[in-house]
């Protein structure tokens, strides 16, 4: 697979993490957090908000990988 085919579908593989990702953090949100005070919402949102990054570096990463040949 050349880099350009990975650009294509790596842009479409982290459009589709970040969706299911959102879906879940919010349904979680809403199951487990709903009595909880403002300042727990604040910090899971925040740190939910960055863990997505760690999964799509690596996607990020793939995508940038040479050619080979």
């Amino acid at each position: 697979m050349n880099q350009t085919v990975r650009k294509i579908t790596g842009s479409f593989l982290i459009l589709i993490l970040m969706a299911l990702y959102a879906i879940l953090a919010t349904t979680f949100a809403a199951a487990n957090l709903a009595q909880s005070s403002g300042w727990i919402h604040l910090v899971y949102f925040f740190l939910t908000g960055i863990l997505w990054i760690l999964p799509a570096m690596f996607i990020i990463k793939w995508m940038l990988k040479p050619d080979q040949g």
